[in-house]
């Protein structure tokens, strides 16, 4: 059987490949590596995908994503070939319409691309859920993450300061890829939560705004610790949407001795992290003594263990387009 042709252009370049990326502008103002055919076919090969396999298809921009395309990013942004999987599961699971990949690209209010990977293949790839999770040094995290903003630069538009109107923007929007630490979690974990099996490895994809990290030294029981949490998502106001808390191995372990499972935290959570109409005052006409519900609802909290075991800091990951513009999606990775 002939091997199925890339449809790519080939461009044949005598000078600096690195500078001729930056003068097509598509980089993401960081250097990224040639994107060969023989590079390209072996990442294909490790997707189990042709060339020319649909993953998905943004209907706003009319962009079809291609096996191909995702293939020439995952290049481009220094991946190795079996992150490939990873990356096709991500872009399928931001295809799907709740996640609304053009209301987050374009927005002004500058979403990244938060993906949690779980399962085996954190450790078969070296997705750092650990340590530093949110930060360098993980080629893994760093490059599965550049990956999907190449694609969404690349392939589907969203140029800063074209069609990518973020005021300010975060660092999360070069790349944001953690694993979550299952085994320093007393609770199942999310994709479980979310009906696969314990040995599926998957995906889950959100768009958020930056990280905020909280710290309790002193807190010895659950309900402190999740009154710690909940002051601290109040600074968003009312109807936050979807959250991610992500519990350090610290932290959780005050859950773990109460043996409080995890659907308890975000039932205490969605009842109790309020915040008072007094300080919405310009913004309404009700009385001053209510006060408002956070989050619609325990669904919209979502709970993960992750960071390094030392350390008194748990972390909040806001959603963008306050809890109406997106969900996440969680996606099983093939292969």
């Amino acid at each position: 059987m002939a091997q199925e042709q890339l449809a790519s252009d080939r461009v044949q370049v005598t000078a600096d490949a690195i500078e001729f990326y930056y003068e097509k502008g598509w980089t993401d103002g960081l250097p990224v590596v040639p994107a060969t055919e023989a590079r390209v076919r072996e990442f294909l090969a490790h997707g189990g995908k042709h060339p020319s396999d649909v993953i998905g298809v943004v209907p706003t921009r009319g962009r079809v994503i291609t096996a191909e395309k995702v293939a020439i990013n995952a290049v481009m942004a220094g991946c190795k070939p079996e992150y490939m999987p990873v990356v096709l599961a991500a872009v399928e699971a931001m295809c799907e319409p709740p996640f609304n990949w053009h209301g987050c690209l374009a927005s002004t209010g500058g979403s990244a691309v938060f993906m949690i990977v779980n399962g085996p293949i954190t450790r078969h790839l070296g997705i750092n859920g650990g340590v530093n999770c949110f930060g360098p040094g993980f080629r893994a995290n760093a490059t599965i993450g550049r990956a999907i903003r190449l694609i969404i630069i690349n392939v589907t538009g969203g140029v800063p300061g074209v069609l990518d109107k973020s005021t300010f923007g975060h660092g999360g929007k070069y790349s944001m890829c953690i694993a979550e630490n299952e085994d320093a979690s007393p609770w199942e974990p999310l994709h479980v939560e979310r009906g696969l099996k314990p040995n599926d490895s998957a995906v889950t994809v959100l768009a958020v705004h930056p990280p905020l990290q909280f710290a309790d030294q002193i807190s010895n029981k659950p309900e402190e610790m999740l009154a710690s949490c909940a002051d601290n998502m109040a600074v968003y106001g009312p109807n936050l949407g979807e959250v991610v808390i992500a519990w350090s191995p610290e932290h959780v372990r005050v859950f773990r001795e109460a043996k409080w499972p995890k659907r308890r935290g975000a039932e205490w959570l969605a009842e109790r992290a309020t915040i008072s109409l007094s300080k919405l005052q310009k913004y309404t006409s009700e009385s001053p003594s209510v006060s408002k519900q956070v989050v619609k609802g325990p669904e919209a909290i979502v709970q993960i263990v992750a960071g390094g075991d030392a350390g008194i800091f748990s972390c909040i990951v806001p959603p963008w387009g306050g809890g109406h513009m997106s969900k996440s999606v969680t996606k099983k990775i093939q292969g």
